[in-house]
């Protein structure tokens, strides 16, 4: 048997607000808030990572003292799935988000970056 992903640990200066533009990007909930630690997960799925099948992640959010610096070595990728790309992009630079170039150039994806800087990419294609 192999492992499944289900959670994913981010540092960042302010859980609570990171948590809360990501609840809104993935129409996740708060799950458990603790201080400086803030988890957020899909509402179908409150059971999270003791399911057998497929479990979209849960979010830890951790404050940390020190900034990001650099361009992230891994980002999620996120799909719209009930708008357009543009309609989705417009969407999320409305909850925070910021453009961002990690030198894409001209690609079928949009490169964003969550209110603490965090980049992650916007898909053109949709899967449910």
């Amino acid at each position: 048997m192999a492992s499944k992903l289900t959670d994913l640990a981010i540092d960042c200066a302010d859980p609570g607000a990171l948590a809360r533009f990501w609840c809104a990007v993935l129409d996740y909930e708060v799950q458990d808030e603790e201080d400086g630690l803030v988890t957020i997960g899909s509402p179908a799925v409150p059971e999270g990572g003791r399911r057998a099948g497929p479990v979209p992640p849960t979010l830890t959010f951790a404050r940390v003292p020190e900034r990001k610096i650099v361009k992230n070595r891994l980002h999620f990728d996120v799909n719209p799935t009930d708008r357009e790309q543009d309609d989705e992009v417009r969407r999320l630079l409305e909850l925070g988000a910021r453009r961002a170039d990690v030198g894409q150039g001209a690609e079928s994806w949009v490169v964003l970056a969550d209110p603490e800087g965090n980049e992650f990419c916007v898909l053109a294609s949709r899967h449910p």
